[in-house]
């Protein structure tokens, strides 16, 4: 499955998928990030570039979020993380994308974000079952018409 990238030739995310594609459409795509601390740590990218969600029309908008909120519930129903965590942050990487994260209480991080100092030691996590799973899922979810 390959995405459809854009053409801004200093953003990491028009010049690469940004993880392994897990589900896309015209709008954007949802990729597992390569996280061995954060099993299930995914992305929802803009297919273009664009910075800001305001930037987006309204029914563009809509789909984006759509799949975000499909990419969360897919991360509950295959991972059944303690908690879910949703970002939109872009202030290194200025193109719009949403972080979806499962967190577990015996996380890194936990409570904290996953962006700041560790406060355990873990073992690192790998399922590789896991991308199918995801995948399956959110095509079940995503399908059109659904």
């Amino acid at each position: 499955m390959s995405a459809t990238l854009s053409t801004n030739a200093g953003c990491e995310l028009c010049q690469t998928t940004g993880g392994l594609v897990l589900w896309q459409d015209a709008c954007c795509r949802v990729v597992l990030v390569e996280d061995e601390d954060y099993l299930g740590f995914c992305r929802v990218i803009l297919n273009r570039h664009l910075p800001e969600m305001t930037d987006l029309p309204l029914p563009e908008r809509q789909q984006l979020m759509t799949v975000v909120f499909a990419t969360e519930q897919v991360l509950r129903e295959v991972l059944q993380p303690d908690k879910i965590n949703l970002a939109s942050l872009g202030n290194m990487t200025p193109h719009l994308h949403w972080h979806v994260i499962p967190r577990f209480r015996r996380d890194r991080h936990f409570p904290n974000p996953i962006w700041g100092s560790a406060v355990r030691v873990t073992e690192k996590q790998d399922d590789p079952t896991l991308p199918g799973r995801l995948q399956a899922a959110l095509q079940r979810i995503l399908q059109p018409g659904s």
